[in-house]
């Protein structure tokens, strides 16, 4: 076994602004053909490094150091070409080092060359024909150098879309969480407030020696009344109280809504068995849902044209299905490819918080959403869940009381 040769003072033609040799592992067993081989690469004008290795135990120690490719003879004392080659792939599958494979044999088959490649050979070359030796080399550490960046893109890219999708998820829940407070505000502080001046006024109206007093304190009374149920209905955009009913009550409340208001016929669906009682859901569920469902019904009332609309709810095989679908003029490819489409990406980032998935389907007769979120198998079907866990939002609003 030769260790690596004295470089030459010429650089090679891809060697790096530093003038670096190529390293080059040599699997050969024949001093006279691993001479001829670097004569070769010489005549390319590569400036080389090499080391020369024969046995399985010195090739697998050889991987160790940093190689920019690896030369390897077919027929070898213990191994094989094709050995050699796996050899190098679980070395790189263990974090090590993943240098172009060319294998350079005397006598080669077709068939043992196709699989080479088909195994991940970057070429392979005749010991009779290695004019082209050294392009081969440098094209197969630029294709390897090339693939090299390409993975690192590819995960930088996965780890920004991850770090995207958390930012995401979390602008989400903290949009839920300032609604939570400002729906509590408005509960304790502002509806506090107009439930005491409304005893107020009716005190007065009833206190009144005069007509006109009596009458103005009605109207007040009237205005603060309006002021009130504006303030609830605003609560119940904001934070969904009804949820402590359960999502099937919240879902039936809503569409019942959506229909007094839109003039829009709008059917609840959900099985027999889910009417008996709340459905015990992990924490988030339940309003990841009824958000999905709000939203949905809002773009049906403002961009459908619909006349129908069915809101079906289902849990069967641990997967809790919402679907909203409606008989509109359904949404065109360059709807969904608005730059400023974010209510559906809103509702992909709403689901994944709970690991869930919506999925979008439309057509000239209409556009369904579906909402899927797989639920745990510790959860029974309907009231507290085995181990009593409940939903955390779902317990503060409990202890809300009507305005």
């Amino acid at each position: 076994m030769n260790g690596p040769p004295a470089p030459t003072p010429t650089p090679g033609p891809d060697a790096g602004a530093a003038g670096r040799a190529w390293r080059v592992l040599h699997l050969e067993d024949s001093e006279p053909d691993h001479a001829l081989a670097l004569a070769h690469l010489g005549r390319g004008g590569m400036r080389v490094q090499a080391l020369r290795v024969e046995t399985r135990a010195e090739f697998m120690a050889a991987l160790h150091q940093p190689w920019d490719v690896v030369l390897s003879d077919y027929h070898l004392p213990g191994l094989t070409g094709l050995d050699a080659l796996q050899l190098l792939r679980e070395h790189a599958m263990a974090g090590g080092a993943d240098p172009p494979f060319i294998l350079v044999s005397g006598q080669i088959g077709e068939d043992t060359a196709v699989e080479a490649m088909r195994t991940g050979a970057a070429d392979y070359l005749l010991k009779a024909n290695l004019a082209r030796l050294a392009p081969a080399v440098e094209h197969a550490v630029a294709a390897s150098r090339t693939q090299r960046a390409r993975i690192a893109a590819d995960r930088e890219l996965q780890a920004s879309r991850k770090r995207l999708s958390e930012l995401a998820q979390h602008l989400q829940t903290s949009v839920e969480a300032e609604r939570q407070a400002i729906a509590r505000e408005i509960h304790d502080d502002v509806g506090g407030s107009l439930t005491a001046l409304k005893f107020e006024l009716d005190w007065i109206r009833r206190h009144a020696d005069s007509d006109p007093v009596r009458q103005r304190a009605l109207s007040a009374l009237e205005t603060v009344t309006g002021a009130i149920e504006a303030s609830q209905r605003i609560m119940q955009n904001l934070r969904p109280a009804i949820l402590e009913q359960g999502l099937v009550a919240a879902l039936q409340w809503m569409t019942s809504r959506f229909e007094k208001r839109t003039a829009i016929e709008c059917e609840f669906r959900t099985p027999e068995a889910n009417l008996a009682g709340p459905l015990a859901l992990p924490a988030g569920v339940p309003l990841v849902a009824y958000r999905t469902a709000q939203e949905a019904l809002t773009n049906v009332g403002k961009h459908a044209h619909a006349t129908r609309v069915v809101v079906d709810l289902s849990l069967t095989g641990g997967v809790l299905s919402l679907e909203v679908s409606d008989n509109g003029r359904g949404l065109a490819s360059a709807d969904l490819a608005k730059a400023a489409s974010f209510g559906i990406r809103g509702l992909h980032e709403r689901a994944s918080t709970v690991g869930g998935w919506v999925d979008l389907s439309s057509s000239a007769r209409g556009t369904t959403l579906i909402l899927s979120v797989p639920i745990d198998a510790g959860f029974g079907r309907h009231g507290a869940p085995p181990d009593g866990r409940v939903d955390p939002d779902d317990a503060e609003n409990s202890a809300w009381t009507a305005l």
